[in-house]
């Protein structure tokens, strides 16, 4: 570990493991507060791939440090073994095991979609798509506040040939059909993904799936999104009205971040006429 990391930071129990390292909790003596530490291994990163995205992740995670809903990185050390980063410390349950418990209320769903659409929004206006966007990767602060993390995928569309990106990218559940497809997409990937979230926020399952990754990939291909009245009873048409805006297929048709933020279920947190009355 490094030793400018261990002069600065006490470095204390491990609280996350993935696949190229381990996340520990440090604690700065000088501000009296803790954050989180993700040591990567090197010897870990077994192609150009890998290396590109430990390469990538944190000066895009320094480009965005502007917003509140976007997981801050405070310090970056580096070895010849180890790359630390040491970011914000979220050690309330992350949405995969909130939304694993079963559907939310409108307004618990659509508090967390107005954070996670703002941190995409963020993340659009400077140019860049995340390209991952899961409940695993949507994290929480000790003040419940949302964290979007896990850049790794990310890609800078700005200087791409009109704003297009490529490559097959993302998770089975959630990723966009134009991916599967092996087309050329744009940022609204990440509204697509979002779309998918606030729809298991609702109803305590995906729009798409199937038994295999690949039955999964050919329902999402399909993108016939239904609500089916023993999950969506209680759903308002509001609710509805945006899930069909975020998750269409015609890209054309698809809201942007701005236009999630606009539309009047997002504005009104979830609470519809019908709960008002």
């Amino acid at each position: 570990m490094s030793q400018a990391l261990k002069i600065d930071f006490q470095i204390c129990e491990e609280i996350g493991r993935g696949r190229f390292g381990t996340v520990y909790r440090c604690f700065s003596p000088v501000t009296g507060h803790s954050f989180a530490c993700k040591s990567i291994e090197k010897s870990l990163l077994l192609d150009s791939t890998d290396r590109e995205c430990l390469d990538k992740e944190p000066k895009i995670l320094q480009l965005l440090s502007g917003s509140p809903n976007i997981l801050k990185i405070h310090k970056i050390y580096e070895d010849e073994n180890f790359l630390h980063m040491v970011t914000d410390l979220c050690p309330n349950n992350d949405l995969y095991d909130r939304v694993s418990t079963g559907p939310l209320s409108e307004p618990a769903a659509a508090n967390i979609l107005f954070q996670l659409i703002s941190a995409i929004n963020h993340c659009h206006k400077m140019g860049v798509a995340h390209r991952d966007i899961k409940p695993d990767n949507i994290l929480f602060d000790s003040q419940d506040r949302l964290k979007l993390a896990d850049f790794g995928s990310a890609e800078w569309f700005v200087g791409c040939e009109e704003g297009l990106m490529s490559g097959v990218v993302g998770t089975p559940y959630y990723v966009a059909p134009e991916i599967l497809m092996g087309k050329e997409y744009n940022e609204k990937v990440d509204v697509w993904s979002a779309g998918v979230i606030l729809y298991i926020m609702l109803s305590g399952v995906p729009p798409f799936y199937g038994e295999t990754p690949t039955e999964t990939f050919q329902a999402v291909l399909r993108a016939n999104l239904r609500f089916p009245t023993r999950n969506f009873r209680s759903v308002s048409p509001e609710a509805k009205d945006l899930l069909r805006k975020m998750i269409c297929k015609d890209v054309s048709r698809r809201f942007s971040a701005e236009q999630v933020l606009r539309h009047q279920w997002v504005i009104n947190g979830g609470e519809t006429r019908s709960m008002a009355d």
